[in-house]
């Protein structure tokens, strides 16, 4: 039997599909279609407080974990102490509040930080994480020079996709660009910027755009640093990139693999890098929470462990899997290790990671790869014909494209032209659903649960803090970074000795906040 006549006859004719970035699919390919046209496990960390997060990150790397990626809870993310106004109620309830070095130094107590990477969730006070780790290895006794982290550092996509942006549009640019620099000059093993196209998909992007608008935000901070005097030679090959595994399996591989060409040919040939190691695309490739479902959650094991699958098959270096509960909240240390056992099971047992690019000379694939390179081109010179991704974000013209794709993809589940199990069948899931709850209307799954008792302790602690640190040293830090704030001097050499002297990370970003002020996002509904 034929694909296609398999096809016709399982669907009782043959049904045209399009996937999301516009690519129509033919039931069967061939060589005239042609014609025509290693891995590391990481899971994101993050428990409410340094100490728990500190047993979690030993009992996943006792389990094989060889990686961290640490999460924040909102406060720290948007530069607040524990004890600000703002911060009430979500002090730990998404990730980890942190609000000085002593933070740090309980969160990695008894990590080996000159063998485990750790990778920091944080954009908008990124610079000053990074001083923070710094900070806390040279406590630890270990040189800046032995220690590996990559802060997500990306907030360019904060503007488009998630929302936790602080400063304007320029100034944000200026830290990332500080960062970039005193990595190159200053920390050999790190990595850092993570540009995240993976939260501008989640935001409503189609997977071609996440793919063009990360490359155009990647354009915007090599041009930084390429003002500053170093040649792009000397950092692109420390840029990794953070993107998103859910929906449609051969899209999402057809993507990275067009990503992988697209992005050496513009370093090579717009940015004159010739050293091929610095061509490769480096990044993770996983998560895909938007593709999970509060309905009936255990469905999310498999959805899980078929993003993996995308991910291998499309050669990534790193994956992360999403918990399966993270609908709900933090996941519990049972669906953390859940997460990291599918990679195992994956990799290890299965042999996914046997061979890089295992689908190359598909017929199907490769067509479909030459399509999405087409695709990406189309994004990417309409970012520059704008004016580029900076001004595309200042002026809202980029937000207002993610949020109109958004309606017309949740539209399109409504309709059920795109499926998603537990959602997309009202008859057969509304049983599943009830099947899956209690009497109550409470999920049977197990909870972490949030306790207020984690956000009176940050607060004492920070209060002890200030009593106990020496305010002068702290006064005088602050200062530092103010004046170089205002100049062009790099700031990260003035918040590593903040961080020593035990400032907090409001404080800190209190002086960013004074000298830059806050962004005021434009309408673009």
């Amino acid at each position: 039997m034929g694909v296609a006549k398999y096809i016709k006859d399982e669907r009782g004719g043959i049904k045209e599909v399009t996937y999301q970035s516009g690519i129509k699919v033919k039931p069967a390919y061939g060589p005239q279609d042609l014609e025509e046209r290693g891995f590391t496990y990481e899971k994101d960390l993050g428990a409410p407080a340094p100490e728990e997060t500190n047993e979690r990150f030993k009992l996943m790397i006792a389990n094989g974990q060889n990686g961290l990626n640490v999460a924040f809870d909102l406060p720290t993310q948007m530069g607040y102490d524990s004890d600000h106004p703002l911060a009430e109620g979500e002090v730990g309830r998404v990730g980890m509040a942190i609000d000085s070095l002593k933070d740090f130094e309980t969160a990695f107590a008894g990590i080996p930080l000159d063998r485990i990477g750790s990778g920091l969730t944080i954009n908008g006070v990124a610079t000053i994480m990074m001083a923070m780790y710094q900070a806390t290895a040279e406590k630890f006794g270990y040189s800046k020079e032995q220690i590996s982290t990559t802060p997500q550092n990306d907030i360019l996509k904060e503007m488009i996709g998630r929302g936790a942006w602080i400063f304007p549009v320029e100034h944000g640019v200026r830290l990332v660009g500080d960062s970039i620099e005193y990595a190159v000059k200053e920390l050999p093993k790190s990595n850092p910027v993570s540009i995240c196209g993976y939260h501008i998909r989640e935001s409503g992007a189609t997977p071609a755009q996440e793919i063009a608008y990360a490359f155009e935000i990647a354009r915007a901070y090599i041009d930084n640093v390429v003002k500053r005097g170093i040649a792009p030679e000397d950092f692109v090959g420390r840029f990794s990139f953070n993107f998103n595994v859910y929906g449609n399996m051969w899209e999402q591989i057809a993507k990275f693999r067009a990503a992988r060409k697209l992005w050496a040919k513009m370093l090579k040939n717009e940015y004159g890098v010739t050293d091929k190691k610095k061509l490769f695309l480096r990044g993770l490739f996983g998560g895909g929470g938007s593709g999970l479902t509060k309905e009936q959650p255990e469905n999310n094991i498999m959805r899980g462990a078929y993003y993996a699958l995308g991910a291998a098959l499309s050669g990534a270096q790193t994956t992360a899997l999403c918990s399966f509960d993270e609908a709900y909240t933090i996941p519990t240390p049972r669906s953390a290790l859940l997460s990291l056992r599918t990679l195992e099971l994956l990799m290890d047992e299965v042999g996914l990671r046997d061979t890089v690019d295992p689908l190359a000379g598909s017929y199907f694939i490769e067509t479909l790869t030459l399509e999405m390179e087409e695709k990406i081109l189309e994004e990417m010179k309409e970012v520059k014909k704008l004016g580029g991704m900076v001004n595309c974000i200042s002026s809202g013209l980029i937000q207002r494209k993610v949020s109109r794709q958004a309606y017309e993809f949740e539209k399109g589940l409504q309709s059920g032209e795109y499926k998603k199990v537990g959602l997309s069948s009202p008859e057969t899931d509304k049983i599943s659903n009830d099947a899956a709850n209690n009497k109550s209307g409470k999920t049977n799954v197990e909870l972490h649960e949030y306790n207020e008792e984690w956000a009176r302790k940050s607060k004492a602690n920070l209060k002890e803090l200030r009593t106990a640190r020496d305010n002068k040293e702290v006064e005088q830090s602050l200062a530092a970074l103010e004046k170089a704030a205002r100049t062009s001097d790099n700031v990260m050499p003035h918040l590593v000795k903040c961080c020593h002297a035990y400032a907090t990370v409001g404080e800190m970003a209190g002086v960013f906040r004074k000298v830059f002020g806050e962004w005021n996002e434009p309408d673009f509904y």
